[in-house]
């Protein structure tokens, strides 16, 4: 492999945060002597790909294999890729700083979907062919995983594999089967091949698009070029996270970083079903780790590492059926030691005056919660099952608890909002703002803050308004001009985000393999870092449409019937098609479905369909207003007893516990 430290060092002097491109962090892992070499590049900075859990998941899988070594990298920031192009260095790795060019394999993880001009910026840095078609015998494989495989049509001519699913047995698989037939003799195109007949993996290479009446009388926008490929990709599922340890090896960055904290993964998989939301469709079924394998982890998390601070992490950490057990232990083994805990991911209808307790502390930052929408009407429709009242309560227990800072997470567009839905927004805020005031001392009532943010809503494939238009960006604006005027209290704080950039999603996000003209199109006019705000350039895109004569408006803003076929059709999380179907009907009843882990199976297909239950660590208690009558008994009693202690200067948890302040 060929060092390219003796050319960067030079450059590293003008380099904003030179810390970024060194290598030898704490943690690292180096292999030279291994015969086949994997990078896994996160399509950003260091300071947001080294905090993505899946980068360091699968670095670590691929490094447990004999013969394997997995390095890092990242994309430069914009100014630095330019003066790398400038120099004539290309894309390098960091543990090795070699050519990602010279690995045999590169894994790129597709996290969001303003990503995808960052993988052309990448690969085209790294002097890696664009196209797959384009690449020879001795180029190397470009793996694509992570949440936009699950529509990777927009990227397909770019990557020669994806991986749908959970990687941690997947990829290694992948790789072997490359090492082993390279070995063999065998020609790229018939590893290709080998590779597209193993379960969860995507060569789209492989399959003809088909245009859109043919694939709409075929119920499949691709056909297989030639016999034995399958027609449906299923996810691939890794069976054993729960009994897996929740702490394993992590690098400590040099420089700090997004997160800049221990992650403990305390679950995979949320069922609670909100029908916007790909990540409750995709990561199912749920998976709980035990409560002693949490605490063990983050003791041993702590010890390894140094931090003294841990997230415990999932899509709804406070469904765990075990969180209150955990909050305890580590309370009583962190006592005035400096630690804090974090739990990100609050429910509201599961954050009562008990929860407030445990996740309390001297150093309390800000709460975070989503209703989502205004009107108990619109949250019905979407399927949040969370009330007024559930707000409320949260905010009664967490100002009581000390906290005075408070962000309300919003979406606006929703299928079927109204303007008074829109109104029912600063209703819902300021009412929770009046409760939080008193909830309070009166000497310490200015110094509440509350604020509320809006994004726009992004029909997301695979979930039930999969089929469903977005807003344009000029009525994301009008609506959002409403609720400005309709927040009456100074103190309430109104943020939203650029609809411009959620048009881009929304085309990323609902787009076939036309799409990914318009993104190669909008890369060589420029666009780059399109989730920073300070890179967007929506001419950019406006002048690829125009170039490539896509219509992203069509592709974002039309509705469809059920029964349309989507250009992901042959993609499978193991949710039924069918079952998101009648999600979406029961949506225009305004009727919801219950969390199949409090209650009865909701039959969406996943856990037959991938051969895995639902794995608990004890059964769950719903609480707050999905709470049955007994349930909801047992928790009043409970946040009761909290309350006393707390009137009585009982600490119901150790001091040194608080949730995030971000």
């Amino acid at each position: 492999m060929t060092d390219l430290w003796p050319r960067l060092e030079p450059l590293l002097a003008s380099a904003e945060r030179p810390a970024r491109y060194l290598n030898h962090e704490f943690g690292c892992v180096y292999k030279p002597e291994a015969g086949f070499r994997f990078c896994m590049m996160y399509p950003d900075t260091y300071e947001l790909g080294q905090a993505n859990q899946a980068l360091r998941i699968l670095v670590n899988v691929v490094n447990a294999v004999d013969g394997m070594v997995a390095e890092r990298a990242f994309l430069p920031a914009a100014e630095f890729c330019d003066t790398m192009r400038a120099e004539g260095l290309p894309l390098f790795s960091i543990e090795s700083c070699a050519p990602v060019a010279e690995f045999d394999a590169i894994g790129i993880t597709l996290s969001h979907e303003l990503v995808a001009t960052n993988v052309l910026e990448a690969l085209d840095l790294a002097g890696i062919p664009l196209h797959a078609q384009d690449r020879g015998e001795d180029d190397l494989f470009v793996i694509g995983g992570g949440p936009c495989s699950y529509n990777p049509e927009p990227y397909a001519p770019f990557f020669d594999i994806f991986n749908i699913g959970e990687g941690e047995e997947a990829l290694p698989e992948c790789l072997q089967a490359i090492r082993r037939l390279r070995a063999e003799g065998a020609c790229r195109a018939d590893i290709l091949r080998a590779i597209a007949r193993m379960d969860g993996f995507y060569v789209p290479s492989l399959y003809r698009w088909r245009d859109e009446e043919q694939a709409q009388q075929a119920g499949s926008w691709i056909e297989p070029v030639e016999e034995g490929l399958p027609t449906h990709i299923q996810k691939r599922v890794f069976e054993g996270f729960a009994e897996s340890p929740g702490w394993e090896p992590c690098i400590v960055p040099f420089t700090e970083v997004v997160q800049d904290r221990l992650n403990v993964e305390v679950l995979r998989g949320c069922a609670r079903g909100c029908r916007f939301c790909q990540a409750g469709m995709m990561y199912r079924p749920v998976r709980e780790r035990s409560a002693d394998n949490i605490v063990n982890s983050v003791v041993c998390g702590l010890a390894q590492t140094g931090y003294d601070e841990v997230s415990l992490t999932s899509l709804s950490s406070t469904d765990h059926s075990q969180i209150a057990d955990v909050l305890t232990r580590l309370n009583k083994q962190f006592q005035g030691k400096g630690v804090r805990i974090s739990v990100p991911s609050q429910r509201l209808d599961s954050f009562g005056v008990d929860m407030a307790g445990l996740v309390a502390g001297q150093k309390k930052g800000g709460l975070t919660f989503a209703p989502e929408a205004g009107t108990q009407r619109l949250r019905d429709v979407i399927n949040k099952q969370v009330t007024e009242d559930d707000l409320f309560g949260a905010v009664d227990a967490a100002f009581g608890a000390g906290w005075r800072r408070c962000k309300l997470y919003f979406m606006i567009g929703l299928p079927t909002e109204t303007d008074d839905d829109i109104k029912g927004i600063a209703s819902l805020v300021q009412r929770a703002y009046d409760r939080a005031k008193k909830a309070v001392p009166v000497e310490q009532r200015g110094n509440i803050r509350m604020s509320v943010s809006c994004a726009l809503f992004v029909p997301k494939a695979q979930t039930p308004f999969q089929w469903d238009g977005q807003i344009a960006p000029e009525e994301a604006l009008r609506r959002v001009s409403l609720l400005r005027r309709s927040v009456k209290y100074r103190a309430i704080d109104v943020h939203w985000h650029d609809p411009s950039t959620s048009f881009v999603e929304a085309v990323m996000s609902r787009g076939g393999r036309a799409a990914a003209a318009w993104v190669e199109s909008a890369w060589r006019h420029g666009a780059r870092f399109d989730a920073w705000t300070e890179h967007f350039n929506e001419q950019a895109w406006r002048d690829a449409a125009e170039e490539v004569g896509l219509d992203p408006a069509a592709v974002a803003q039309t509705s469809y019937d059920t029964g349309y076929v989507m250009p992901w059709e042959h993609i499978s999380t193991g949710v039924s098609t069918r079952f998101l179907a009648h999600e979406r009907k029961k949506a225009a009843a305004e009727k919801t479905t219950p969390d199949c882990t409090f209650e009865r199976c909701a039959a969406c297909g996943a856990c037959p369909g991938l051969g895995i239950d639902n794995q608990l660590a004890q059964p769950r208690i719903a609480g707050g207003s999905n709470a049955r009558p007994q349930q909801a008994g047992e928790e009043a009693a409970a946040a009761a007893v909290a309350a006393e202690q707390a009137a009585s200067g009982q600490p119901a948890a150790g001091p040194q516990t608080a949730e995030e302040g971000e």
